[in-house]
């Protein structure tokens, strides 16, 4: 394994490892602000807690991009605790219960605890009301945790052959993609402006904010997109190992056809591996872009992910390093909509 691909897991590894529930960023943005600024000409915290970061300035035929990425991650939110010690909680974003149980977790300020669930009758599902956390207290007042305080799922990275493992890949292997092409792109005509957004998993909120602030003539979201390559998969054309993911449709929003066009051009003409994605469900910062002020032609770069918002998401080495130099080929010329 070559020096350069160390490199890039452990920036992944960095990255995937550090908490950050929706509404809880300020630890990996705190990350993300010292890897960027050296590549960046400004950087800035928004209201929501977005990072913004502003790469080059308007040449002749130039415009304002905003690509964005979100950081946050899905987690667990303390609603209760009993006298035993045990913690109750709330989701943050979508937690499926199959995918908690045994699964440790990791506070905000360091506590770790494991997840438990109350005898359940036979061939009964969980519910999120049957589990709690254990911290190891054994009365509420020596509990480490309290109402309010908030957990995201603690699961090391991990590489199996070409494929990457970890939890919260959903999005900071996005985050990956952005870094990585502001640090490999020498010029562009463009004002670009990388947002590490906020709150997507809890209803898209930062992507929106920051492209009301920012007024892009153009977006990209980056984000995983569900594979239909594994047993019994429902059917879709994403599958693992063929390269980034060109978003034609969500349920959030329709990509802009230009914007696609232009996408695909430009992976054809760099020979880089790609697929057309069309989502049934789910809904990426392109939403909030797209919609902002009076429009904005936006898309969104995918990158195939397996068992999404579970611990161990899975995604694959080559479709990473395909998605971060079709991103830093489309930021390096004009733009042609046409």
């Amino acid at each position: 394994m070559s020096p350069k691909n160390d490199a890039l897991f452990e920036l992944v590894k960095e990255l995937v490892e550090t908490p950050g529930p929706s509404g809880s960023e300020n630890l990996i943005q705190k990350k993300i602000k010292a890897l960027v600024e050296p590549y960046a000409d400004e950087t800035r915290v928004d209201a929501l807690g977005n990072l913004i970061v502003r790469k080059g300035s308007k040449e002749a035929g130039g415009m304002r991009v905003m690509i964005s990425a979100h950081v946050d991650e899905i987690g667990l939110m303390v609603t209760h605790v009993d006298e035993n010690g045990f913690a109750r909680f709330h989701t943050i974003g979508g937690v499926n219960p199959m995918t908690c149980i045994g699964g440790r977790v990791l506070f905000m300020d360091g506590q770790k605890g494991v997840i438990g669930c109350e005898r359940l009758q036979s061939n009964a599902l969980p519910k999120i009301e049957d589990l709690f956390i254990d911290t190891g207290a054994t009365s509420r007042e020596d509990c480490p945790v309290q109402v309010g305080d908030v957990a995201g799922f603690e699961r090391p990275a991990i590489q199996l052959g070409g494929r990457l493992v970890a939890k919260s890949m959903d999005d900071r292997i996005s985050a990956v993609v952005a870094i990585e092409a502001l640090k490999a792109l020498k010029s562009s005509p463009h004002e670009i402006y990388f947002v590490f957004s906020t709150q997507e998993e809890v209803g898209i909120r930062g992507a929106t904010v920051a492209a009301f602030g920012i007024e892009p003539e153009i977006g990209l979201a980056i984000d995983v997109t569900p594979t239909g390559d594994t047993p019994r998969a429902r059917k879709m054309n994403v599958a693992l190992g063929a390269g980034a993911a060109i978003k034609v449709k969500d349920a959030s929003f329709i990509a802009h056809p230009g914007v696609v066009n232009w996408m695909v051009a430009t992976a054809q003409a760099k020979k880089l591996p790609y697929q057309m994605e069309v989502l049934e469900y789910g809904g990426t910062d392109g939403r909030a872009i797209q919609m902002s002020r009076a429009g904005v032609p936006a898309g969104c770069l995918s990158i195939p992910c397996r068992y999404v918002h579970s611990p161990s998401e899975m995604v694959d080495r080559g479709d990473l390093e395909a998605c971060i130099k079709l991103l830093t080929a489309l930021l390096s010329k004009k733009i042609d909509l046409a």
